[in-house]
């Protein structure tokens, strides 16, 4: 049972500019494990001054286990003032892999008879040597659940924490739509720019929404790579 005064505020970030980002047309980036371009390590110190300056003094930090979000969380630790903080890293909340896109031009790939065939599948649409939204959702929730919201250990008590998880485009969206519940059909439609933030509460009465894709802190910047989703 969640106690009463069991609350978390979380904080989901999406990393900085990649290599594969910076690349457009391609259907899964060239390098899934693309390091932040110059341009994305400016964005990431941004972002942690941003969180110095609103006072957001994390409890917890989560990153994804890919370079682009290690890098993000360094970067934004380094502008929080926090240089050489340690935090989890987490395989679970990597970004969806579809092995058999990589490197591939999007207009080759996204044939009409694929978008079709995709629309039918939705969640469940599976590409070559990858996986499914409903698969990354299944991880990354699965991970949420047992290691924060359902953790018997933290919600069975008075705690109040505050947590950055450090991620990516298309797993954020389905960690989204498990919180939010939204139709499949706009899971590809939500926008998460480049060092966004998307802040989310959860305590006994389940989960409220506070805000989607904060970019303020790149406020008059020509980035977002709102089409990229890597």
């Amino acid at each position: 049972m969640i106690h009463q005064d069991f609350h978390c505020d979380f904080f989901f970030i999406r990393h900085g500019e990649s290599e594969s980002n910076a690349t457009p047309g391609l259907a899964a980036g060239a390098n899934y494990d693309a390091p932040l371009t110059h341009l994305g390590q400016e964005q990431a110190l941004l972002l942690g001054k941003r969180i110095k300056l609103e006072e957001w003094d994390f409890d917890r930090i989560y990153s994804s286990s890919l370079t682009r979000t290690v890098q993000t969380t360094e970067l934004m630790l380094e502008g929080m003032g926090q240089k050489g903080r340690s935090f989890n890293k987490v395989d679970a909340i990597i970004e969806q892999q579809v092995a058999g896109w990589r490197g591939r031009p999007i207009s080759e790939v996204m044939t009409n008879e694929t978008k079709l065939y995709m629309a039918t599948k939705g969640r469940d649409f599976v590409g070559p040597d990858g996986e499914s939204i409903r698969e990354v959702q299944r991880r990354a929730t699965n991970w949420l659940e047992d290691e924060l919201v359902y953790n018997r250990e933290l919600s069975s008590q008075p705690l109040s924490l505050k947590i950055a998880i450090v991620g990516h485009g298309n797993t954020s969206r389905s960690i989204f739509q498990y919180i939010m519940g939204f139709d499949d059909r706009l899971i590809y439609r939500l926008g998460i720019d480049n060092t966004s933030i998307s802040r989310f509460m959860f305590d006994k009465n389940g989960w409220s929404i506070l805000f989607l894709n904060d970019r303020s802190h790149l406020q008059g910047w020509t980035n977002g790579n709102f089409e990229v989703r890597n």
